[in-house]
């Protein structure tokens, strides 16, 4: 693709038209040579190859090529010809160069090769200039994209849900809270507490949780919506499966029963996985070979197997009668932990599992009651090596039913009247799900980090970028 008589790297790499002069411009990665002629490695982010620039240095001149170090900007324009070199099938023949942006060597932190994934979340704004956060940048663009085209196909409509709000839609409590109030002297009750109505929404406001609740609303209006936005939790977790801020895919379908839900899932992950196999070739086989042998062994595997679907007893039978000495204990009533959720994905099935029918007691107020009046019809989505990576549920409906969930969970009623309205006029069965974006980037890069898949991850201590 030319642009302003621009040429990308990614199209000068693919292209045969031998002797054709064509402009580059991007960022050194290397810069090697004699005093006779310089080869330098150019890269733009369209690919994850660099293209070599064969420079010669009479005809540029040392004070020039001094300038082009690793991390320099430059622009290039020259004679694509057919690479004599290993590695690369054309090259190009500068005749024209341009320093856009030098990178003082002695400075520029990104000179050699081998940089740990630590190390370069200390310097997130430049670690996209990396061969592994190029990839894993270019893999969250295609499996975004994939999103939206998956649901606008099937009709789905896309909701902006509030990113600040007044309800908690998970009952956890754990949210970022959004004031104007002066925090060193805010307004107060009677009561001895904050006065809240002073403040600039008059009321306790947050960060959202999640776009759920009000997905839900959408979907009572035009039965299929999907939400897709960054969500908060303030978890003072600093571990390789939590963020602060992340991103979060939400559809919410009216009609749907939990099979439906099921089918859903299922079918939409493996349109995503196939689109990021058939899409991000280049990018896959980097990080299969850099990080994790066995990548996109794993990817196909999920795409070709049928997702095994028990219930939450079920579960518990397998892994009581598994001989398995775990860490955390299985008996029924308590959630299932990451290391209970792979062994059944990995060991014992040896495909993703969808969990179903958990216990009410360890699900949210809104999942829709069994007969049995003990489980819900919650689902899980277990995936190898993740674990959960998608939560969803058929929503309960009955009106009785969630106001008295609600009262037994002490929930505030008239924080969530908008809600139960929508029980109380014109009902209808509907269920949804959640997955987290970060969640399936780890699944499909093969980090072992969540931090490592977010342009500028946000956790305890950490807002820099």
């Amino acid at each position: 693709m030319i642009i302003k008589g621009r040429t990308k790297v990614k199209e000068a790499l693919s292209s045969s038209d031998y002797g054709k002069e064509f402009t580059l411009k991007g960022w050194v990665r290397t810069r090697r040579g004699s005093r006779n002629v310089a080869f330098i490695a150019l890269n733009d982010g369209s690919t994850i190859n660099s293209i070599q620039v064969v420079a010669d240095v009479p005809v540029f001149g040392e004070e020039l090529l001094k300038k082009i170090t690793t991390g320099s900007c430059i622009s290039v324009t020259g004679v694509l010809k057919e690479s004599m070199g290993k590695g690369q099938n054309v090259e190009i023949v500068a005749n024209k160069i341009e320093v856009y942006g030098t990178a003082d060597p002695s400075a520029y932190p990104l000179q050699k090769k081998g940089h740990t994934l630590e190390f370069l979340r200390e310097i997130a704004h430049l670690r996209p200039r990396t061969n592994t956060f190029g990839s894993i940048l270019r893999i969250r663009h295609a499996l975004a994209f994939a999103i939206h085209n998956y649901f606008n196909d099937k009709g789905f409509y896309y909701i902006h849900t509030p990113v600040i709000t007044g309800a908690d839609a998970e009952g956890a409590g754990e949210m970022f809270r959004v004031t104007t109030l002066d925090l060193s002297n805010p307004p107060m009750t009677n009561e001895n507490k904050v006065d809240f109505s002073e403040d600039f929404f008059g009321k306790e406001a947050n960060l959202t949780v999640s776009g759920q609740l009000e997905a839900e609303l959408g979907a009572l209006a035009l039965s299929e919506v999907y939400t897709f936005g960054p969500t908060f939790r303030a978890e003072n977790s600093n571990t390789p499966r939590h963020l602060a801020e992340f991103w979060m895919i939400e559809p919410e379908m009216a009609f749907y029963d939990i099979d439906d839900n099921m089918d859903l899932a299922e079918e939409f992950l493996k349109y995503l996985l196939v689109y990021i196999l058939e899409h991000c070739r280049e990018d896959l086989e980097f990080l299969n070979k850099m990080y994790d042998k066995e990548l996109i062994e794993r990817i196909s595997h999920v795409v070709e197997k049928k997702f095994e679907r028990i219930t939450y007893t079920e579960a518990i039978d397998i892994l009581s009668s598994s001989g398995r000495n775990f860490e955390f204990p299985t008996n029924w009533g308590a959630d299932l932990q990451s290391e209970h959720e792979r062994f059944l994905v990995e060991e014992h099935f040896k495909r993703p599992v969808t969990i179903t029918d958990y216990p009410k007691t360890i699900k949210a107020f809104y999942m829709k009651q069994n007969d049995d009046n003990k489980t819900v019809r919650a689902m899980d989505v277990l995936f190898p090596k993740i674990g959960e990576i998608i939560g969803g549920s058929q929503r309960e409906e009955i009106m009785e039913r969630l106001v008295s969930r609600i009262e037994e969970l002490g929930i505030s009623k008239d924080d969530l009247w908008w809600y139960l309205d929508t029980r109380r006029f014109g009902t209808a069965p509907h269920s949804g799900f959640g997955l987290g974006f970060e969640r399936l980037m780890l699944f499909v890069t093969g980090m072992s980090n969540i931090r490592d898949v977010i342009p500028f991850p946000r956790t305890p201590k950490n807002a820099e970028f």
